[in-house]
């Protein structure tokens, strides 16, 4: 087996890097690797339905899409993530606890006892601080998951705060759970380089000591490919399932009632009822939406050259754009 501690702390990066040796490295591999603060969706999800988008937008938070299903997840520093790549088929179905137990017995042996729960976590005391997923491939399987250890989750959860009710689709849900960081339940305190030090010395073995870093080839192919999808809105948002999208906010030219239908990320159709006043027909500005990506970069670049007053009396760009996410 291959040990990699991966230092990166790009998101975009490090997603790329376990599709990348999934594809390309016939070894069995065990690797470690954190990222700045983001936002992790899962393969099957509605971006734009599991997160706020005016949060993660004000405080440049990526938010990137993963190759493996599950939920939403926001990362930071305090997160260590673990991924496994073994040879296997979807033929032996998923098997979660295979790959976790190497994780609980590290943890046991610096004196944290937790337990398996659920389908995919991993608690101490009944609190969730690993949740996992897994995706096949080539003859392959990724299996990776996160490890809480002194997350500042308070600090990203309003990343994740979103109505419920905006979006209408077939799309996986998160599910929130109860959690705790891995640091709380420690023996003897220690701090995150310690932790990975000792989490990959344990589940290395005797390879520990060796270089576990990745190769500048390698490193090299897997930024091209973060480059090419990892880092691209038609992959974190554009792949999106088709959605309906319905909001209503009161604004100062009276109640604007927005109900869309986005598919592949695009807007397809869109109607905007409401008791505001405009001296032009609201089937023209609609029409401007149309075939717009249901993004906010794109939408205020048709928009630009639009007076909006005529159409929404009292209501300006900014203000007609936060009725749209």
């Amino acid at each position: 087996m291959r040990y990699i501690y991966n230092q990166s702390t790009d998101p975009a990066f490090n997603l790329a890097a376990e599709e990348w040796l999934l594809g390309n490295d016939s070894n069995e591999i065990f690797m470690l690797w954190r990222n700045e603060p983001a936002v992790i969706v899962g393969r099957n999800q509605n971006t734009l339905a599991e997160i706020d988008e005016s949060f993660t937008r004000k405080r440049g938070i990526p938010v990137i899409r993963r190759l493996s299903g599950g939920g939403a997840v926001f990362h930071d520093l305090g997160n260590i993530n673990f991924t496994f790549i073994q040879n296997a088929t979807p033929s032996g179905g998923l098997d979660f606890q295979k790959f976790t137990a190497p994780i609980q017995a590290a943890l046991g042996h610096m004196g944290v006892e937790c337990a398996f729960s659920g389908r995919n976590d991993l608690l101490i005391e009944g609190k969730k601080f690993s949740g996992n997923a897994q995706h096949f491939h080539g003859g392959r399987v990724l299996h990776h998951g996160t490890l809480l250890f002194s997350s500042k989750m308070a600090d990203l959860s309003g990343a994740l705060r979103v109505d419920p009710e905006k979006y209408r689709d077939k799309a996986v849900r998160s599910v929130r759970s109860r959690v705790t960081n891995i640091s709380s339940h420690l023996p003897v305190p220690m701090e995150v380089p310690e932790f990975i030090e000792r989490l990959m010395d344990y589940v290395s073995g005797s390879a520990a000591g060796e270089d576990m870093s990745l190769s500048r080839e390698e490193a090299d192919s897997i930024g091209s490919l973060a480059n090419e999808r990892y880092r691209t809105w038609e992959w974190n948002f554009g792949s999106s399932p088709a959605y309906n999208f319905e909001k209503r906010t009161r604004t100062p030219g009276g109640l604007l009632d927005v109900c869309m239908f986005v598919k592949k990320g695009h807007i397809q159709t869109v109607r905007l009822f409401g008791d505001y006043f405009g001296v032009r027909d609201i089937n023209q500005l609609e029409g401007l939406i149309v075939g717009s990506k249901h993004r906010r970069s794109a939408l205020e670049e048709c928009l630009a050259d639009v007076v909006l007053e005529e159409y929404i009396k009292d209501v300006n760009l900014p203000v007609f754009l936060d009725c749209l996410f």
